[in-house]
């Protein structure tokens, strides 16, 4: 079994889906209508997170980022080999939104509507998901 097919064998037992393969966007943008988990499974890029005054973070190969509903990400550079696997919690599906000033208010609607996740999609329910995301009150 190779790195990527670890990586969605590990996210698929914890109840994660809609598994894809890529990268990550060089433009900002969020989702409104799910959670997403990113698994860098080869190479190393620069992640913006949270809009153009946000964190700019080094990833590489085994770094997982779990963004929730709202936060923006932005691939601000890549090595040629960079890529990541992708997910959400089950039954939800992203949207693609870009920040725009008439987009927001309706979609704060759908962000304050996601429930937590179920289960870390690393560690599932033994996880740190749950106590991070309650400790920033994310959840409500």
């Amino acid at each position: 079994m190779n790195r990527t097919q670890t990586i969605e064998r590990i996210f698929s037992s914890h109840g994660w889906s809609g598994l894809w393969r890529n990268g990550i966007y060089a433009f900002q943008h969020y989702h409104s209508t799910t959670h997403e988990v990113l698994a860098c499974s080869c190479g190393k890029a620069k992640v913006l997170l949270g809009g153009e005054k946000g964190i700019l973070l080094s990833v590489r190969m085994g770094d997982v980022l779990l963004i929730p509903a709202g936060v923006g990400h932005f691939n601000k550079g890549s090595s040629s080999d960079f890529a990541v696997v992708g997910g959400y919690p089950p039954g939800f599906s992203c949207d693609m939104c870009y920040g725009d000033a008439d987009e927001r208010p309706s979609k704060l609607k759908n962000i304050a509507a996601l429930p937590l996740p179920a289960e870390d999609p690393v560690l599932g329910r033994a996880g740190g998901l749950k106590e991070y995301w309650t400790k920033l009150n994310i959840d409500g």
